[in-house]
């Protein structure tokens, strides 16, 4: 568990936390506008509680999934994920922070991502990769802060909302060396 005091002009208190398939339900109703609303995500239904409390348990398994409180109430999560599924690629995950509407700009991405990296870090993946459906201002900005390098765009790749749509992918090391990696954990 994480605690964090003010950050980014927000005067509560900020507690990251594992999540737990209790979570879900919260989770879902974070994600659901970004489904409906959004092409950030290229899901085109929201995913139940049920189904979220199945991502969730699959995450914490292999990877981590945090959340993300302000005085109680829970206004995001960030998780990280297989980046590939073939075996050479089990050194990297793939991440993702969502928060809730009415709660961005105020440090929570920032500090989700902070957890979430150190912990995969901990874990033993080196590698993290994001992709972000463009045009994303705020989200190229806070992964650019968080020291995510552009990597290219995949142009065209998604349909949602009645257009094509690019998908720019960053990564960023989360350890580094040219020694046998150990097993992530």
């Amino acid at each position: 568990m994480f605690t964090i005091g003010h950050i980014g002009g927000y005067y509560g208190v900020m507690l990251i936390r594992d999540a737990t398939t209790e979570d879900a339900e919260a989770c879902a109703a974070i994600y659901a506008p970004y489904v409906t609303d959004t092409a950030i995500t290229f899901e085109y239904a929201p995913p139940s509680p049920a189904e979220m409390a199945t991502r969730i348990a699959n995450a914490v398994k292999t990877h981590a999934w945090l959340i993300l409180e302000n005085d109680g109430q829970v206004t995001g999560y960030a998780y990280g994920s297989p980046f590939k599924s073939r075996e050479a690629y089990r050194w990297s995950c793939e991440v993702s922070v969502y928060l809730a509407r009415g709660t961005h700009r105020r440090g929570g991405g920032r500090a989700l991502y902070t957890a979430l990296l150190e912990r995969l870090a901990q874990r033993g993946f080196r590698t993290a990769a994001a992709g972000m459906t463009l045009p994303n201002e705020a989200s190229v900005g806070l992964h650019r802060a968080m020291g995510f390098e552009p990597i290219g765009t995949y142009r065209d790749i998604g349909w949602k909302h009645g257009r094509w749509r690019d998908v720019a992918w960053a990564q960023r090391a989360l350890a580094t060396g040219d020694d046998p990696p150990a097993e992530p954990r």
